[in-house]
């Protein structure tokens, strides 16, 4: 049965079911038994299982990132909140040299199954080091997974799927998303790596928006609307594995490919996207990528507003690749609803 609940709530709800059904699941990391329980996706649960399977750790991500492998190797299944991706960095040298590559050192005998949870963006002034979405760094690493859901429904599904490997998953969060609602089934289901989503059919340009981003495109795409261009929507969910598939088919029929992406544009997922997309297509099209110009993100709202792609920048650079270069036209400025309720899956 779907029941439309919240983002966080979605994340509570998969990590809860999989920790009942698999004693092997535990769940440790910065926050983790605090009151509001990281935005209450942790809430309560350490008084339902115990301190022995979810425990809050030092402000050590290197070491504990060690100690997330090592369970992992001995055959529990952890998930282990580092709360912000930018300390991820701290601990480059266990995800990477170790484990993303465990699995095939050994042959095959031994695999890490641990699901790194990371925040990524923009709220309340997060600023230089605490918003970063580098997710692109590990896409890049054979051996570890990447997903970013933009929906609850996607986010319980794809947590319960992470949870279930056997290799290392990165699950990146948006701050943004964590009050989104929408339907999701109340009990376990997986979202498997490799299917993007059409979120919205279109035939004039094909939009990709990942993670957050993906919201700000819905909002794009119905002021394009207004505007006569039909734009279709893509959420490629898994970044790595990634469906290309779904993407190309959408360009061979718009010929046009506009992607989205919360982070710098060089060497990014979005540059990713673009280049495995037009390695498929044998026909000319027009591609443009968003995404943060090469300047450290600032602190302060105002600023904020202008470095983030929004909807308002988003169906300008549609109407321009659409009409023509020469073409410009801007929405007007207008405050968007905080949440975008979804009736996925879809």
């Amino acid at each position: 049965m779907d029941r439309a609940i919240t983002y966080s709530e979605a994340i509570r709800e998969g990590i809860d079911l999989e920790m009942a059904r698999d004693p092997r699941v535990i769940l440790f990391g910065l926050g983790v038994t605090d009151p509001k329980g990281i935005l209450g996706t942790t809430k309560g649960l350490e008084k339902k299982y115990g301190a022995e399977r979810v425990f809050d750790t030092p402000l050590s991500e290197d070491a504990m990132t060690g100690v997330a492998i090592g369970a992992a190797t001995a055959g529990l299944r952890p998930v282990h909140v580092h709360i912000r991706m930018d300390f991820l960095l701290l601990a480059m040298n266990q995800l990477v040299n170790m484990a993303a590559k465990i699995r095939y050192m050994f042959g095959g005998q031994i695999s890490v199954p641990m699901v790194v949870r990371a925040m990524i963006g923009k709220s309340w002034g997060q600023g230089p080091q605490h918003s970063q979405a580098l997710y692109s760094f590990f896409m890049h690493v054979p051996g570890i997974k990447v997903v970013a859901p933009s929906t609850p429904h996607d986010a319980k599904g794809c947590l319960v799927a992470a949870i279930r490997d056997n290799n290392p998953v990165l699950f990146v969060e948006h701050r943004l998303l964590y009050y989104q609602t929408g339907n999701v089934p109340d009990g376990l289901y997986e979202v498997m790596p490799g299917k993007s989503r059409i979120t919205g059919a279109g035939e004039d340009i094909t939009i990709v928006g990942i993670s957050y981003m993906q919201l700000e495109c819905l909002r794009a795409r119905f002021e394009l609307e207004a505007v006569g261009i039909s734009a279709e929507v893509i959420d490629p969910v898994w970044l790595s594995p990634l469906d290309v598939d779904t993407i190309a088919e959408s360009v061979r029929r718009t010929g046009r490919l506009l992607v989205v992406d919360n982070g710098w544009t060089a060497c990014g997922a979005g540059s990713t996207i673009i280049a495995s997309v037009m390695e498929k297509l044998c026909q000319q099209v027009s591609v443009r990528q968003m995404g943060f110009e090469p300047a450290t993100c600032p602190t302060t709202p105002t600023l904020e507003d202008e470095f983030y792609p929004n909807p308002r920048t988003i169906a300008a650079m549609a109407f321009s690749m659409v009409k023509g270069d020469g073409e410009h036209w801007m929405p007007d400025k207008k405050e968007y609803p905080e949440t975008i309720a979804f009736k996925g899956p879809f």
